[in-house]
């Protein structure tokens, strides 16, 4: 109830009400990560409120997803603000946002509102208010946003000048019974003029002017010197969030502030202006007159006034908390805390981090076993959203307890296929992961195709073939040495990123390979322009330049590694915990070479470069060429090895063979157990290396050396 004075009682106003849509809450969220980190800067932002519209409901000051500031990458999904909407009229504010809860509660709450308080002040004295009067509903929100739990807390402030002694109302009533009829209706046609008018439906602080032939007209503020006229009233208006009968809205403080500022009046007629249905309703609009009492601000009085504005929660002092995770769908949920920690990681230690390379980077797994699961499981952890997971083998009883992606389940009524299953599996870790799962076998050389299989293994090398060229990153994860021999060759004829991961007892082997000898097939048609010696010569230097693949240490060619062995060489006999390292330093690998500008062309650096410290080319660490680990001392070495030009699987003349004969040649290298040697020369290389004839003279001659 207001408080009596003489002549009226003391002005009471209905406090400003807030209201944040989860849209807002979402954008936050996503500028905090991408863009503002760590830095707790003041943050620009606009809130958006219209007149009273209901008799029953009061209007608040709403904060929505484009209230925060458009950051460049998002112009075309974040509307901008729209200019003369009648629904939303636009007032500045400022958001502070603090990285920690602690800091959120320990704001001076006080000097944030005096300084919004200043602010206002300064454009009251400086006429800008004047000018553009949304500046008199300037508001402050201050906010934590808890990025793990997706929880906000939050606090607005609406700073409001206190008059000192208060102003006094004499009478309020609805401006219906205020106005003549022939006023009224006047009023209400220009006020809805104004409010359908582009450049005026945003200004919410008015002068009505009602001339001695109850003609109204609505003018700006600034005008107020050329209503000064014989005969006319003058309002002072602004658009009233509040519904109550008996009390106007929060935004009249400043107002009047700035009535008492700008001019020496006793008393001013006011309007507070509310709709319904979208047109002015002077039944729920108000009228009233107040006393000002001379005492009040004068421009040359520099000193800020005081100030209040702190909005109540439930009529107590204390901020407002709200958890968007269960509203959220949970599929959405989960991306947004999978991609937390890597966003974080462009915080501070790494900026330079592509999070965008990595989430469209498409990773192919040759092999759903102990390696595929570990390789998948983090590659996802990195970020990786496609992946796809080659293995015709079907989960057996054994799998489960080291193979991460299977459960008992999957071995029952004889077993899953792994590819299908570990996708399965995938999907219910992560749900937007991109998982496809392949049944196949690759091809191998040293396990010859019957007539009857021919059919089926071409179908294979070409599936294998289109497979490979649809992703960008390939992984070898498979049991045998000679299964390897056809993805290898595949890869180095398509320039892939390629990385091998291979496990003995309690050693592992993890490597990148090298590129292939020639361009890509879709380059080396340009290639065709140069002449045969310069394209030779530059076939020369590249072969010097490559690292080796998984085959260039080898000189024999890959033979059936499965036929008449025992069960524990069946049997891929590991120690548990040699995968896990293994697969960790192939994704890390793999990553480390995406964010490299050269790729998988960094064998082309110096050696040395190789084991050099971090530099700016670098972010991630080295890339080594090969890392071989020993659980028996807990030991591991950096390798480095060149490309061998009798490699069966990445060798120029391989290469250029398959190019020229394609599904030809590779049928014939997996049916006859020695053409990979004959072709590569490694055959010739045996034969002469046997034909050494060492004999070790044991006679004790003085110079200590053999005759050889």
């Amino acid at each position: 109830m207001a408080a009596k004075r003489e002549n009226g009682s003391i002005l009471q106003f209905a406090p400003f009400q807030s209201s944040v849509d989860e849209g807002f809450w979402h954008r936050l969220s996503s500028l905090k990560l991408n863009k503002f980190r760590i830095d707790d800067s003041p943050i620009p932002i606009t809130g958006f409120y219209a007149p009273c519209s209901h008799s029953q409901v009061s209007n608040h000051l709403t904060l929505v997803a484009e209230s925060l500031p458009a950051d460049e990458d998002e112009q075309s999904s974040v509307p901008a603000i729209a200019s003369g909407n009648r629904n939303r009229c636009s007032v500045p504010g400022i958001l502070y946002n603090t990285n920690t809860l602690e800091d959120f509660r320990a704001l001076d709450k006080k000097s944030l509102l005096k300084q919004e308080a200043k602010k206002i002040w300064e454009d009251i004295q400086s006429g800008r208010a004047m000018e553009d009067s949304a500046l008199l509903s300037r508001f402050l929100v201050i906010s934590f946003a808890d990025l793990k739990k997706w929880s906000f807390h939050y606090w607005f402030a609406f700073p409001a000048l206190v008059l000192d002694p208060p102003a006094t109302m004499v009478e309020l009533k609805a401006a219906s019974q205020w106005f003549t009829l022939d006023e009224a209706e006047s009023v209400s046609k220009a006020c809805n003029e104004w409010r359908s008018s582009n450049s005026t439906a945003g200004v919410p602080f008015f002068l009505v002017s009602i001339a001695s032939d109850s003609r109204a007209s609505i003018r700006h503020l600034k005008d107020w010197e050329a209503c000064q006229g014989d005969g006319q009233k003058l309002l002072f208006g602004f658009y009233d969030p509040c519904h109550l009968p008996s009390n106007p809205g929060w935004p009249l403080r400043n107002l009047l502030a700035l009535i008492c500022s700008s001019w020496n009046l006793k008393s001013v007629d006011l309007f507070c202006y509310r709709e319904s249905r979208g047109f002015a309703d002077l039944g729920l609009s108000l009228v009233g007159k107040v006393l000002l009492h001379g005492l009040q601000f004068h421009r040359d009085h520099k000193d800020l006034p005081n100030a209040v504005g702190w909005e109540l929660n439930k009529d107590r002092a204390v901020p407002r908390s709200i958890t968007l995770a269960k509203s959220m769908d949970p599929t959405r949920l989960a991306i947004s805390a999978a991609d937390l920690n890597l966003k974080l990681m462009r915080w501070r230690a790494l900026p330079s981090l592509d999070l965008d390379k990595l989430a469209s980077t498409k990773c192919l797994l040759l092999g759903a076993g102990t390696l595929g699961c570990e390789v998948a499981r983090r590659l996802m952890a990195w970020g990786v959203r496609k992946i796809t997971l080659l293995d015709n083998g079907k989960v057996a009883m054994s799998n489960p307890l080291r193979q991460s992606l299977y459960t008992f389940d999957d071995c029952l009524n004889g077993g899953k296929y792994k590819a299908l299953a570990a996708v399965t599996s995938l999907q219910r870790i992560f749900p937007a992961v991109e998982a496809e799962g392949v049944v196949m076998a690759i091809p191998m050389p040293g396990h010859p195709a019957t007539s009857q299989e021919v059919d089926g293994v071409i179908d294979d090398c070409t599936r294998l073939h289109n497979l490979i060229d649809s992703h960008d990153a390939v992984f070898l994860l498979t049991d045998t040495r000679e299964s390897r021999w056809l993805p290898s060759l595949l890869c180095a004829n398509a320039n892939k990123i390629t990385i091998t991961a291979a496990l003995g007892f309690d050693s592992f082997l993890v490597m990148r390979h090298g590129p292939g000898p020639l361009p890509n097939a879709s380059k080396a048609d340009a290639a065709n322009a140069l002449s045969d010696e310069m394209e030779s010569l530059a076939l020369s230097n590249r072969e010097q330049q490559r690292l080796g693949c998984y085959f260039c240490n080898d000189v024999v060619q890959p033979t059936d590694s499965t036929s008449n062995r025992t069960l524990d060489q069946q049997c891929t006999v590991t120690r548990p915990g040699l995968a896990s390292n293994a697969s960790s330093l192939a994704v890390e690998l793999c990553v480390n070479m995406l964010h490299h500008p050269d790729g998988h062309l960094i064998e082309q650096l110096p050696f040395y470069r190789t084991f050099a410290c971090v530099d700016s080319e670098l972010a991630l660490g080295i890339l080594p060429h090969q890392i071989r680990g020993y659980l028996f001392d807990f030991s591991q070495m950096k390798l480095v090895g060149r490309s061998f030009d009798r490699c069966t699987a990445c060798s120029l003349t391989v290469v250029k063979e398959y190019r020229e004969r394609g599904l030809e040649f590779l049928l014939q290298a997996i049916n006859h157990p020695t053409y990979l040697a004959d072709l590569t020369g490694l055959t010739e290389l045996t034969k002469s290396a046997n034909s050494f004839d060492i004999d070790w003279d044991d006679d004790g001659d003085d110079d200590g050396f053999a005759d050889i």
